[in-house]
C-alpha cells in the first residue's frame, strides 16, 4: 500500500516543489511534462484531483501558464438536490467543492499565496464552453467519468495555444445512467495520440485512509 502522505502537500508554493508520493504519481507529473493532455483514470483516493491541481498551480508560480480553468460535469450522485438558489457561481459551487478542497489543501485559506491563485483561476461548466478557445491555461476536467461522448469531446477541443489539459475520472464509479459515460472509450481512442498522455492509478497507489483501499477491492 502507498504511504500515507500526512502533510496532505503534493506542491508547496513556497518552495516551489511538488512532493510525489510514490511511483504512480511519478509518473502522472513526466506524463505532464511532456504532454499537452493528460487522462489520470483509476480509483478513488489516489489523489488525482489533488495532483491535477498541484499541477496547474505550479504551473503558474513558474509563470508557464497564466489561469486555471475548473470544470466539472453537473451531475448528482445518485441524489436529487433540486432547484439550487442563487447565480451561476452559488449553483454550481457544491459541485465543485472537491476542487476547493485541494485549493484549501494545497495554499490554505487565506493569505498571499491563495490569492495569487485566487487571481486566476476560473470555474466553467461544461455547458457553458462551448465556442470558447482557452488559450494559456491549465484546464482540468474532473470526474470525466460522469461525462458522455460528446461532452468530453466538447471539452477537449477547447484546447488553444500554449494550454494543458488534465482529465480525471474513475471509470467504477460513474453517476450517469444506462452506461452512457464516454470516458472509457474516449481515452482508448485517443491516448496513442501523440501529444496525449494516460496513466491509470491501481488500489495501491490510494493515499486516502488505509480503509478506503480495502473498501475499494471489495465494493
Amino acid at each position: 500500500m502507498a504511504r500515507k502522505n500526512d502533510k496532505q502537500q503534493v506542491f508547496n508554493p513556497k518552495y516551489q516543489q511538488l512532493e510525489l508520493l510514490n511511483d504512480e504519481q511519478k509518473a502522472a507529473y513526466e506524463a505532464y511534462r511532456e504532454n499537452d493532455v493528460l487522462f489520470l483514470l483509476g480509483a478513488a483516493g489516489t489523489g488525482k484531483s489533488y495532483l491535477a491541481m498541484s499541477f496547474a498551480i505550479q504551473d503558474i508560480f513558474r509563470k508557464e501558464r497564466s489561469r486555471i480553468i475548473l470544470s466539472r460535469p453537473i451531475v448528482e450522485a445518485g441524489e436529487n438536490l433540486g432547484f439550487l438558489p442563487g447565480d451561476m457561481d452559488e449553483k454550481v459551487y457544491p459541485y465543485m467543492v472537491p476542487l476547493y478542497d485541494c485549493l484549501d489543501k494545497i495554499c490554505g485559506r487565506d493569505g498571499e499565496t491563495r490569492k495569487k491563485v485566487e487571481s486566476c483561476y476560473e470555474v466553467a461548466p461544461l455547458a457553458f464552453l462551448r465556442g470558447r478557445t482557452l488559450d494559456g491555461a491549465v484546464c482540468i476536467l474532473d470526474e470525466a467519468q460522469n461525462c458522455t461522448k460528446s461532452q468530453l469531446k466538447l471539452f477537449l477541443t477547447r484546447l488553444g495555444k500554449f494550454s494543458k489539459m488534465i482529465i480525471t475520472g474513475d471509470p467504477t464509479q460513474t453517476d450517469l445512467p444506462f452506461n452512457q459515460s464516454g470516458l472509457v472509450e474516449v481515452v482508448e481512442t485517443c491516448k496513442t495520440i501523440k501529444g496525449i498522455g494516460y496513466v491509470h492509478f491501481t488500489e495501491e497507489a490510494i493515499v486516502r485512509h488505509p480503509l478506503v483501499a480495502e473498501i475499494v477491492r471489495r465494493i
